[in-house]
């Protein structure tokens, strides 16, 4: 998830604690280029106040007027189409021949709602996953627990919506240095929640970027403690192979979607060679993005820092566009694993 989602569900949460009638929305499907991607949310309060985002602009003002005139989802949950008509796409911004299918979803001030929203912000706070199923046919929600991630899933054939919530995207960086600097930095913009570990108490504590945790330990302990989870990328940047290989052993054996060294194409060699005397299996080592990051000639700190991101983004965005269509073919929700 991104921040803005989970700003979502912890804003509908305070909303039914203060007895304040609210919808939560959820972008079902999308044809043509979309600002936003399916599964995005937007919560309105009776009051017209709205977080989030679903088109990044394009149909929320259109949106909340509907909701407060109670011409949507009034009393039921109910799906919206954006982008019927030629003109509804040039009216709202719509890519040519674009459709944005929402779900809107009026919220009960409850016991039970409450508590599944409670459930649901408890869990995303504890990096843990948890599937959000809705029958629009009789405004059922079931919330379960889940073991991995899967793509949202929209069946207008049983009108059931089935939305898997997890945690925001972790960088996971092992090492102080000044490429961890600029690294972080960036990270936190592109809104990763960010770790770093070091076990040299003396340089993390000069680490110079805010709202970042901190851990001073082991990475290999630090990794099993807070890295094994599909949402996280792993990166070990200290160049020191007494740090970097007890992260790299543990990191390869994880959930992650993205595990990366800083170093050359010779120092890159070395560590693989050396991580399999240290019985590493070779499927586990063949996941090892080394040299780390796109070959952009980056040397300076900030170009390596924009590098490695490039890199973890490119494959998020690989995975995420393979288990979609998976997902499509066969109707599965397989994980990103």
């Amino acid at each position: 998830m991104h921040a803005v989602d989970r700003e979502v569900i912890s804003q509908i949460l305070a909303w039914l604690r203060s007895g304040s009638r609210c919808w939560l929305a959820t972008v079902a499907a999308t044809w043509g280029s979309s600002p936003r991607p399916v599964g995005s949310l937007l919560g309105c309060n009776s009051d017209g106040v709205l977080v989030g985002s679903l088109s990044g602009g394009c149909v929320e003002d259109d949106l909340q007027e509907k909701l407060l005139n109670g011409e949507l989802a009034a009393d039921h949950a109910q799906l919206f189409r954006y982008g019927v008509t030629t003109e509804e796409t040039e009216k709202f911004g719509l890519p040519c021949g674009g459709h944005l299918d929402i779900i809107i979803e009026p919220q009960k001030v409850n016991n039970q709602t409450i508590d599944q929203f409670e459930q649901l912000y408890q869990a995303l706070h504890e990096r843990r996953w948890m599937l959000r199923t809705v029958d629009l046919n009789s405004d059922a929600v079931a919330l379960t627990s889940a073991s991995e991630p899967a793509p949202l899933n929209w069946s207008a054939d049983t009108q059931l919506l089935k939305h898997t919530y997890g945690p925001s995207f972790h960088l996971f960086i092992i090492g102080a240095g000044m490429v961890s600097h600029y690294l972080a930095d960036m990270a936190k913009m592109l809104d990763y929640q960010v770790t770093v570990c070091d076990p040299r108490e003396d340089l993390l504590e000069q680490f110079p970027v805010d709202g970042v945790t901190k851990v001073c330990d082991m990475p290999d302990d630090a990794v099993r403690a807070f890295a094994d989870d599909y949402a996280t990328a792993i990166v070990a940047m200290t160049h020191d192979p007494r740090i970097d290989d007890m992260g790299l052993m543990e990191a390869l054996n994880t959930r992650a979607f993205y595990v990366g060294a800083m170093g050359s194409s010779r120092t890159s060699a070395s560590r693989r060679e050396r991580l399999l005397t240290l019985g590493l299996s070779a499927q586990a080592l063949s996941r090892l993005h080394a040299p780390i990051g796109l070959p952009i000639g980056s040397k300076t700190p900030p170009e390596i820092a924009i590098a490695v991101l490039a890199e973890i983004t490119a494959k998020r965005k690989t995975e995420n566009s393979e288990t979609s269509a998976l997902a499509n073919a066969d109707g599965k929700n397989p994980a990103l694993a």
